[in-house]
């Protein structure tokens, strides 16, 4: 469970995010969307202790994330190339990830395999660095590693973006089954309404800050989150759930 609490964040007395309550189940695979500056990223921030909150508490399994690392262990996240370490090749950063994770190479080598179709044949063996690799193929290489250990929390922002069709196709696929036996709580963020609506059960639509949509995903939700970001709305008023 993820719970936000009275939940907020300024910058010099300009609040980016406030949200009172917010609650996501263990085995959820839960979409946050929004327009550039909604606070998406700013919530993931929170929940991965990058920065403070202003207000409130943000709590993943009963623990207070800004007060405690025992979250740490079973939480997993790509958000940017940031998270990667360029002097490194894809394999030592698997490993390395592996290592922090309880995980030995025979371990990752095996976890690796399953991957040979999202990876296309880019990423393993061409002996480059991560800092070399491509936009596309930096997130791949983000997104696989944020898997390793089975993670109780997954979080990737914008996972889509810089990936062709095949492998967007593929990833959907990875994290449909990863959140099938709910066992792992995948949070994703995107602009693309189409795939978010594809792979997550709930949505929650940001505007300035404020939690204003929280969808439970139906063939009607893409309707009805084109039908919002289409029109003119009052950004700076939340609106009724």
């Amino acid at each position: 469970m993820i719970t936000a609490t009275n939940l907020s964040k300024a910058y010099k007395g300009v609040e980016v995010l406030n949200i009172a309550h917010l609650d996501i189940p263990p085995g959820q695979s839960f979409g946050l969307v929004g327009n550039n500056g909604a606070g998406k990223t700013t919530f993931f921030s929170l929940l991965l202790d990058l920065i403070q909150p202003t207000t409130g508490n943000i709590f993943n399994h009963e623990i207070t994330v800004s007060q405690s690392e025992a979250w740490k262990p079973f939480t997993a996240s790509f958000i940017d190339e940031s998270f990667l370490i360029g002097y490194l090749t894809p394999e030592e950063y698997f490993y390395f990830v592996g290592e922090l994770r309880g995980e030995n190479k025979a371990d990752i080598d095996t976890y690796l395999a399953q991957f040979e179709d999202f990876f296309h044949d880019e990423i393993l063996g061409r002996r480059k660095y991560l800092r070399d690799l491509s936009k596309g193929n930096q997130k791949k290489v983000g997104i696989v590693a944020a898997f390793i250990g089975s993670p109780k929390v997954v979080i990737l922002d914008e996972p889509f973006a810089n990936l062709d069709p095949t492998t967007q196709i593929r990833l959907k696929k990875i994290i449909k089954e990863l959140t099938e036996k709910r066992e792992t709580t995948v949070l994703v963020s995107s602009h693309d309404l189409i795939h978010v609506t594809e792979v997550c059960e709930r949505i929650v639509v940001l505007d300035k800050g404020h939690l204003v949509k929280d969808i439970k995903t139906s063939e009607a939700t893409l309707k009805e989150l084109e039908s919002y970001f289409s029109q003119d709305v009052n950004v700076g008023e939340p609106q009724e759930l």
